[in-house]
């Protein structure tokens, strides 16, 4: 699945990723609306990982879907 199907079906697909993500709190997920560089950012803050690692991780999460 593309990035942009999953702009598009974010409200469907954010279970997912809470439950890859749990750390990320309700109202960041809100925020994040299914934009690819604000979820980076968000698993970088809360997970201490690198910006390589966090796309590393949402490209595995993505092909998964």
């Amino acid at each position: 699945m593309n990035w942009d199907e999953i702009k598009g079906q974010w409200k469907q697909l954010k279970g997912s990723a809470q439950r890859t993500w749990g750390e990320i709190t309700g109202d960041e997920w809100d925020q994040i609306e299914g934009d690819r560089e604000k979820l980076s950012g968000k698993i970088q803050e809360r997970y201490g990982r690198t910006k390589d690692e966090a796309e590393r991780e949402i490209h595995d999460w993505s092909r998964g879907l």
